[in-house]
């Protein structure tokens, strides 16, 4: 039987189609700005999780693995790649998690739009389980996490969840205490969803090469 890694690495994304993805990014950036501003975000984050040095990087896809942007990914950042199931948020992440917990001691997920993540938190998600905790979070600003790690799966924490509302972080805490875990927090981040978010990403200047405002 071969030896389990110590970390995993998952990242997901969606097909950059234009018009089906940043959604709300579009009345700033047009179809197909929003589409180009999601693929250098999936790019980043995987190039991030990469630096991080801690184990394989896998890209979780939707709706499926056939994208030529999710193949362009693997050879360019040596990712493998797997198919998202179906069902709401939580149950695509419990699926994911519990897949690469088969493979590795302990899993780091986040999304592909949390540009603030960086590779020395997410070093420090993976120290948190190795150290013993059961769980690791990095918050989000609007109320929910941009990062889930864990060294075993539980479905009472992704089960019936309030996806999408600024109450997921508080009910997650409740959840884990709950459950009797110990768990660590990063610090809070944040990720892309609006035209504040992609203004805040210019000022701050995170990524190489922002999309112009108005590009369709």
């Amino acid at each position: 039987m071969a030896a389990r890694n110590e970390t995993s690495l998952q990242v997901f994304a969606r097909a950059p189609v234009a018009g089906s993805v940043k959604t709300r990014l579009i009345p700033l950036l047009g179809d197909h700005g929003a589409a180009a501003l999601h693929r250098s975000l999936v790019e980043h984050s995987l190039g991030v999780a990469r630096e991080s040095g801690l184990g394989q990087v896998e890209l979780w896809c939707t709706p499926d693995t056939d994208d030529g942007f999710f193949r362009a990914c693997r050879e360019r950042f040596g990712v493998t790649l797997h198919r998202q199931c179906g069902g709401d948020l939580g149950a695509k992440m419990l699926d994911a998690l519990e897949d690469g917990l088969e493979r590795s001691r302990q899993v780091l997920l986040v999304g592909s739009d949390c540009p603030s993540l960086t590779a020395a938190e997410l070093r420090a998600a993976a120290r948190a389980l190795r150290e013993g905790r059961d769980a690791v979070f990095c918050p989000a600003e609007d109320g929910g996490y941009i990062l889930v790690g864990l060294s075993h799966a539980m479905p009472a924490l992704f089960e019936a969840m309030p996806w999408g509302t600024d109450t997921v972080m508080a009910e997650t805490r409740q959840r884990l205490h709950n459950l009797g875990w110990r768990w660590h927090e990063l610090a809070e981040g944040w990720d892309v969803d609006r035209p504040e978010d992609y203004l805040r990403l210019v000022r701050e200047g995170l990524m190489a090469a922002p999309i112009p405002i108005g590009r369709t």
